[in-house]
């Protein structure tokens, strides 16, 4: 198994890199307790290429993160920023708790 020189992400970078992504115009939130997505599905092609852009230079300055995904997930919900699987929410602001 070939090693990688890829930084990996701090638990405790979680929220600046949540907020980095909200910075950059990517409406992420965490769905269910084992996931999260990043994206939204109405941007027009170029706002997503924007975003994408800014997207790829976040991920590059705080690396891997996949093995953070339950904490992610967990700061996610912690401000609001979640749908419940078979939740008839469409949006994650349609949470009463949402904080952020």
């Amino acid at each position: 198994m070939a090693t990688s020189n890829k930084r990996l992400m701090k638990a405790s970078e979680v929220p600046t890199f949540v907020d980095a992504i909200i910075k950059a115009g990517c409406d992420i939130c965490a769905i269910g307790h084992h996931g999260y997505v990043l994206g939204d599905a109405d941007l027009s092609p170029a706002e997503r290429e924007v975003v994408w852009s800014k997207i790829k230079k976040i991920e590059e300055t705080y690396g891997d993160r996949d093995f953070l995904k339950l904490e992610i997930v967990a700061y996610l919900r912690s401000i609001g920023r979640y749908l419940e699987i078979n939740s008839s929410a469409t949006h994650w602001s349609e949470n009463t708790r949402t904080h952020h």
